[in-house]
């Protein structure tokens, strides 16, 4: 497996592969690697003849600077995952590699990044969209694999595909969880074992929310569901709703042509945790 830190070493090696008609799966990530990266690593691996993995903790898209601090980052236990999981290269940029200019670039993504995870995180998906630009522009993938667990990301990578022209196909992949249900997160790691305890009980009540379909409308729902936490003061949502899986806008019935998507961030010992589960019958 080879490690690169420069892009213009990086950029030598991806004309090489493509040069020989190779195809390049691409997973970025911000590195803290858990068994969901794994997984797209290995559908990468079963769609490509190279797969390249970024690990770039990118400051543009963290609007909390005590965030930025305490995310985890742990380079020599990555490389340990990623070799065995079929990862060919590996991209380890520092900040003045990606950055060395200011950042001039613009997106326009409507509504898409002022809902739910917008608006607690004003900057967040503008700076999503640029370091995704600029690692595709760098990658130069056929391919590239995303989590659903960042959901309304994906939504943004489209949306900033689409303003690019560009061609590289999307794959969204589903959540890897935790035997107790949690979703697999880096920042898991953060929690107290205590808080770790409690911690199945956000996807617990999404299930449960799920159960009410039938009987409530999407408000009713959504109300039920926050009444619940009130019960756990461990937890501080921030945010649920439930949207339309397309347009990410709040729906007011379960019968809408896309199928209704609930989406969740939760503080619970001072980390900010999400997660989402499709709310059709």
């Amino acid at each position: 497996m080879k490690l690169f830190t420069a892009k213009n070493e990086l950029g030598a090696y991806i004309s090489e592969i493509r040069n020989q008609g190779r195809s390049i799966g691409f997973v970025p990530t911000m590195g803290a690697l858990h068994q969901g990266h794994v997984s797209l690593i290995k559908k990468a691996r079963q769609e490509n003849d190279i797969v390249v993995c970024s690990i770039f903790v990118n400051p543009l898209q963290f609007n909390n600077t005590e965030d930025l601090k305490k995310y985890p980052r742990t380079l020599t236990e990555d490389l340990t995952i990623l070799e065995p999981a079929g990862c060919d290269a590996v991209f380890y940029p520092k900040v003045g590699e990606m950055y060395p200019d200011e950042v001039t670039e613009k997106y326009t993504f409507n509504h898409l990044d002022k809902v739910m995870e917008g608006k607690f995180r004003p900057g967040h998906f503008d700076g999503v969209a640029v370091v995704v630009n600029r690692l595709f522009n760098m990658v130069l993938p056929h391919r590239a694999y995303f989590g659903l667990k960042d959901y309304q990301q994906i939504a943004i990578v489209k949306s900033m595909m689409l303003q690019t022209g560009s061609t590289v196909e999307l794959v969204p992949c589903p959540i890897i969880r935790e035997v107790d249900g949690l979703a697999m997160s880096s920042r898991n790691v953060r929690l107290s074992p205590e808080a770790r305890n409690l911690a199945p009980f956000i996807y617990q009540t999404l299930q449960w929310g799920k159960q009410q379909l039938g009987t409530a409308s999407p408000a009713e729902v959504t109300k039920k569901v926050i009444d619940r936490f009130k019960l756990h003061p461990e937890f501080e949502p921030e945010y649920f709703e439930i949207v339309d899986s397309e347009t990410l806008l709040p729906v007011e019935t379960f019968d809408s042509s896309n199928p209704p998507m609930a989406c969740i961030a939760v503080w619970l010992d001072q980390v900010r945790l999400i997660d989402n589960l499709v709310y059709e019958a």
